[in-house]
């Protein structure tokens, strides 16, 4: 289920041992890895090493990374970044001392060295380009555009407890299929539409979270949320990401009387890890009153500004902003989600035969705040241990009985349409006012209940009234929405992504752990 850069590594890596049935929201490339801009990170130069991406995202994680997951991740990239050259997507290079071309690295954020290989500024887009192309070349994928998982189906006897396949709407005719399968990868993406501000796509909305916390699976780490530091500030372009790149390659932040802030906050400066930067311009808005701070790149090369970052260059132009010449506006906005479906190396999840990959899953390679550039990594290193492992069991494993078909009688009222699109918005604003970058107890217990309200208005009118995809998102998002107030409350310190004013130090005595929820221990919502 979903089809970034997660599901479709998988999906091609686990054809060659039965029928892959690839079911996606909207059309095949709509995904958060689309929209990724600086690149994909690995060690693939000789001044770089396994010890220093170790160690640079052990620094970000804040003391929450799996030191195991973190090994494989680094360990494992570089084949994995080759193999996808090998599936055709292009990769920036430049002119090499022997006359050829290498891999044009960049540097971003909390990164020692420059190790991001890119693809202009436009690597997810690259990325899914070449991998839908390799999927719908392939005889035994067949994709199932604008469907949404409902639920995952989950069956208990004597064998055990265990996910046989799930529900799954067509948007278009109002059908629910029953899909049954030996193995379910869940690799949905974030959830990012769960505030008012983000960077993700409309789609972006934690459906795998939410279904597999349904599911009874472990969910852990969901407070933290990373904020991206640097999103266009302009009514036309909302939320347009600027890639941490730009300021990989020397943009400088500044308030709006020129002035730089960010080496009072951290010694690398606007190099400095995205929570330390986005708290910053947090803390800085707050200071000055200003509606936006600013990133300059005035002072570089222009020729070199258009051919590093076109995407950038040319939306930022169409809004009226010429970059070489002119500071633009920024300001944070909701970006990834480092918790999700708790998995073990091989993409595991608690639940057998489940298995979650990319930013749904929880892998520890993030800990309290991810390393730019990562995630990407993340998902082809994950989905090759989890397509390697699922191969072995599908092998083994004999299909469930068919349960019982869904029951679509009892949902026959209409949709109330506006009710359910206040309700939405209605849920973003709350967690943007109370549940952002800088939080307080009494500020997330005041979300709780509000947003417990919406849950069970969602779980109401899912309950009664006819399916869409509106309201299968609105159900999750109120339920992810929940799973992430919950868990920063539980918390009683900052770490990382989670910056509690009440607790404003690290515990590593006590808090030096992830946090994890599950139905069984933890009532969240209506779907308990």
């Amino acid at each position: 289920m979903g089809t970034g850069i997660a599901g479709l590594s998988y999906a091609l890596k686990v054809a060659a041992y039965g029928r892959v049935a690839l079911v996606t929201k909207k059309s095949d490339t709509e995904s958060n890895t689309n929209y990724a801009q600086g690149g994909i990170a690995s060690v693939l130069s000789d001044d770089d090493s396994y010890d220093l991406h170790i160690q640079d995202t052990l620094r970000s994680g804040a003391g929450l990374c799996r030191k195991d997951a973190v090994d494989l991740l680094v360990k494992e990239g570089p084949e994995r970044v080759l193999e996808l050259i090998d599936l055709g997507v292009r990769f920036s290079r430049d002119k090499g001392p022997d006359g050829g071309t290498v891999l044009s690295l960049g540097r971003e954020g909390g990164h020692s060295k420059r190790r991001i290989a890119h693809a202009a500024d436009l690597t997810g887009r690259e990325i899914e380009r070449a991998l839908v192309a390799q999927v719908k070349g392939c005889d035994t994928i067949r994709i199932f555009e604008h469907n949404c998982g409902i639920d995952l189906l989950v069956k208990e006897d004597s064998v055990g407890r265990r996910c046989v396949g799930a529900y799954v709407l067509d948007v278009e005719t109002g059908d629910v299929t029953t899909c049954l399968s030996k193995v379910t990868m869940l690799a949905t993406g974030g959830l990012g539409r769960v505030y008012q501000h983000t960077t993700n796509p409309e789609i972006a909305t934690g459906d795998g979270v939410a279904m597999a916390y349904r599911a009874g699976a472990d969910v852990a780490n969901m407070e933290f949320i990373q904020f991206h530091p640097t999103s266009l500030y302009h009514e036309d372009a909302r939320s347009f990401l600027i890639s941490e790149a730009v300021r990989g390659e020397g943009g400088l932040l500044r308030l709006r009387d020129g002035k730089t802030f960010m080496e009072n906050y951290h010694e690398m400066g606007c190099l400095a890890p995205r929570d330390i930067v986005a708290r910053a311009i947090d803390a800085e808005l707050k200071r000055t009153g200003d509606e936006c701070v600013y990133l300059d790149v005035t002072h570089l090369d222009p020729e070199k500004v258009k051919a590093r970052f076109p995407n950038i260059y040319e939306k930022c132009l169409s809004v009226g902003i010429d970059m070489t010449k002119e500071w633009i506006p920024i300001v944070p906005a909701a970006h990834y989600s480092c918790g999700g479906a708790l998995t073990d190396v091989d993409g595991r999840t608690s639940l057998s035969r489940l298995y979650a990959c990319g930013e749904v899953a929880c892998t520890g390679v993030h800990g309290a705040n991810r390393l730019a550039s990562n995630s990407l990594l993340e998902a082809v290193v994950f989905a090759h241990r989890a397509a390697i492992h699922s191969a072995t069991e599908v092998a083994r494993l004999e299909f469930a009985e068919p349960p019982e078909e869904f029951d679509t009688d009892g949902r026959r009222e209409p949709v109330p349409t506006q009710e359910m699109e206040e309700l939405i918005q209605r849920l973003q604003a709350i967690m943007w006012r109370y549940v952002g970058i800088v939080r307080t107890d009494e500020r997330l217990k005041k979300a709780l209940g509000e947003i417990q309200a919406i849950s069970r208005r969602a779980e109401e009118m899912y309950t009664h009234c006819r399916l869409s995809a509106e309201l299968l998102e609105l159900r999750n998002l109120a339920v992810v929405a929940e799973l992430i107030i919950v868990s920063a409350l539980s918390r009683k310190e900052s770490r990382g992504l989670n910056y509690n004013l009440d607790y404003p130090a690290t515990d590593d005595r006590n808090w030096n752990h992830d946090t994890i929820l599950n139905r069984s221990i933890t009532a969240v919502g209506a779907v308990v």
